[in-house]
């Protein structure tokens, strides 16, 4: 998945995302433990797509609290 396409992703969306990333990774590795995997190389894909995903998921994760915190800090004022 591109990265233009994870940042279009809300939280929720990233984490789920990241879910389903991950579970395919496992039918992966079980697939090439029981020697059934021929493309070895989607592994790999698939190991960098939950690496994009966390980084994207982490950065919104930590724009959320900065944002709110400056809105709360307007308010009061």
């Amino acid at each position: 998945m591109k990265t233009s396409e994870l940042r279009q992703k809300d939280v929720a969306g990233l984490q789920n995302e990241v879910k389903e990333l991950q579970k395919a990774h496992f039918g992966l590795r079980m697939q090439k433990a029981t020697q059934q995997l021929t493309n070895t190389g989607t592994l790999r894909i698939t190991r960098r797509d939950i690496a994009r995903a966390k980084t994207i998921l982490a950065q919104k994760q930590a724009e959320a609290p900065k944002g709110e915190a400056r809105s709360s800090a307007k308010s009061t004022k």
